[in-house]
């Protein structure tokens, strides 16, 4: 390669961001020495220079993928097999399986015992309200979401217009000019501010900053504004979703999620658009099915009760960027690589594993001790 019209030869090291060099062990490894060009996506917000162990800087290169083009992103992979790959790759599928169940049994049991520590913290009932409104916020707006149910708990809601306050505390509420709204969005905002305004001082000091919220990068269905509104109707309908977690098996809490209807969240994405065409479901299966996996099952685990055969038929409903590197990292090529993700107990399991051991790693790899302990296990 050629820089500032110098002729260099080297490798190539790409980073997702520039401190992974840092925390990826790269400084301090003399197979790193001969780096040419560092090449990342995302920068910190300090200068950071790129040097090898023998403290040589290595030139920087930043690439906004949004830019390049379509043929040179089309099927750039997330990550490269590992060296679990191959004999993962020569295990029998059981006992592949049995390893992802064995690491998702254990995050289960992780997540159980966090839910237990903040039930000791703020009640159980106080606790699994502030469990299901991160739920609700994904991984965008999960921090908000909990604020918002620790500073609105379920006994202050109770004696308030909880949809109201918590638009208002959300910082949703700002003084409107409701000239600007369809009549639909205008009404339902007058409602919500005649109820809000005599409040307000009383809240005040908790309302949300604007920065606290992340209102783009998700699809419209899972706008902040509408997981707020079903956080509403579930903190109206508290003692039904209570009721259906004393049944035996998952399907009333799931019926629960499914009938929470809004009417006017039921036909909008946010405040400032247009009325769908077609009712949109307040809370979606995707969303309901993550609930009670990540929320609903480790609750039921600490009331030792059996949970496992009903949670590991869970179907997995949507994947994400983790829970593909990993699989990249784990199964590279298989053919069995879809098949070993249907479930989301699968998948936990595997993102388990990847936290553990992939994001531990600090020797890109060669001194993993996955592989070997993997044999062990079988």
């Amino acid at each position: 390669m050629r820089i500032n019209g110098q002729v260099c030869r080297g490798s190539i090291e790409f980073d997702l961001a520039d401190q992974n060099w840092e925390t990826h062990g790269h400084a301090t490894n003399p197979a790193f020495d001969q780096t040419a060009l560092h090449v990342f996506v995302e920068a910190g917000a300090r200068t950071f220079f790129t040097r090898t162990q023998a403290n040589r800087q290595v030139p920087q290169v930043r690439v906004d993928p949004t830019v390049l083009p379509a043929g040179l992103s089309s099927h750039l992979p997330l990550a490269r097999p590992g060296r679990c790959h191959a004999p993962l790759r020569d295990f029998p599928e059981e006992k592949v399986a049995g390893i992802l169940d064995a690491a998702a049994q254990f995050r289960l049991r992780r997540k159980a015992e966090r839910l237990q520590r903040l039930s000791e913290l703020h009640g159980a009932e106080e606790a699994l309200f502030q469990e299901v409104a991160a739920a609700l916020g994904y991984k965008q707006n999960k921090l908000p979401f909990t604020l918002l149910a620790q500073r609105l708990p379920l006994k202050t809601l109770r004696t308030l217009p909880n949809e109201a306050v918590l638009f208002g505390v959300a910082g949703f509420l700002t003084a409107p000019d409701l000239s600007a709204f369809a009549p639909g969005t205008r009404q339902y905002l007058r409602s919500l501010w005649d109820q809000w305004w005599p409040l307000r001082a009383d809240f005040e000091r908790l309302i949300l900053p604007p920065r606290t919220w992340r209102l783009g990068g998700s699809r419209p269905l899972n706008h902040p504004q509408r997981r707020l509104a079903a956080l509403a109707a579930l903190s109206a309908q508290w003692p039904k979703l209570e009721r259906s977690l004393g049944k035996e098996d998952l399907a009333p809490a799931r019926q629960f999620f499914a009938a929470l209807a809004h009417p006017y969240w039921n036909w909008h994405y946010t405040l400032t658009s247009e009325a769908s065409a077609t009712e949109m479901a307040l809370v979606g299966e995707t969303r309901s099915t993550e609930i009670l996996a990540n929320v609903i099952v480790p609750l039921r685990l600490g009331q030792e009760r059996d949970v496992w055969p009903e949670y590991s038929r869970l179907p997995a409903r949507l994947t994400n960027r983790r829970v593909e590197t990993g699989a990249a990292r784990l199964f590279g090529d298989d053919p069995r690589r879809a098949q070993f993700l249907r479930t989301v107990a699968r998948q936990q399991g595997l993102l388990q594993i990847y936290e553990d051991f992939c994001l531990q790693d600090d020797s890109d790899c060669a001194q993993c001790p996955f592989p070997e302990q993997m044999q062990k296990w079988v």
